[in-house]
């Protein structure tokens, strides 16, 4: 089940990996806290896959609808509809793009001081599995979180990191990466601290 945004975002990218996407693009916009104004925490997943005619698309979007390829024992489908559902009603919303033969591109956003709005959830550790899902394709992941004086940007690509650490097969590099992320997302935040 998904309990955070951080699950959904997961999911919906091991749906365009599994999708035979050579490209995925991942796009993660966080602006202000819940105790602000407007707090909105939004993602976009584009992919190059095989995507979907309109017919399709609007079949995922039926929970009881499954193409019983990624989980031959199971009758029904909830990533999709699980996803719009807790955008609804958390006061947010989905934005669904596809094209067959030419991919597909998912974006939700959610509203971060609505109660029913799930927590964040351990970023790190999503990004992290989507850029460990097995398979010859490339993960571009831009991610930017404004909050006051507090302020987030970096973009990766998996062939970088993998080059830079040697591949994704041992203990060491798997460490290296999970720290190496985290500390982006804490990175500017600590320097803003180190200024006073």
């Amino acid at each position: 089940m998904h309990f955070t945004l951080s699950d959904l975002m997961l999911d919906i990218a091991q749906n365009s990996i599994e999708s035979g996407a050579s490209h995925i693009e991942i796009v993660i916009n966080e602006r202000g806290e819940r105790s602000s104004k407007n707090p909105e925490f939004r993602f976009s997943i584009s992919d190059n896959g095989k995507g979907m005619d309109k017919d399709e698309l609007e079949r995922v979007k039926d929970p009881f609808v499954t193409d019983g390829i990624k989980h031959p024992h199971r009758k029904i489908g909830l990533g999709l509809p699980f996803l719009i559902q807790t955008a609804e009603q958390s006061g947010g919303g989905c934005d669904f793009k596809s094209e067959k033969g030419n991919g597909t591109e998912i974006s939700a956003w959610f509203d971060l001081k609505n109660i029913d709005t799930p927590p964040v959830g351990d970023l790190c550790g999503a990004l992290r599995t989507i850029l460990l899902f097995e398979g010859e394709h490339e993960v571009s992941i831009l991610r930017s979180k404004e909050d006051g004086e507090n302020s987030v940007k970096y973009d990766l690509l998996k062939s970088g990191l993998e080059d830079a650490l040697g591949g994704f097969h041992d203990t060491q590099s798997l460490i290296l990466l999970s720290d190496y992320l985290c500390s982006l997302e804490v990175e500017q935040e600590e320097e803003e601290e180190e200024v006073y």
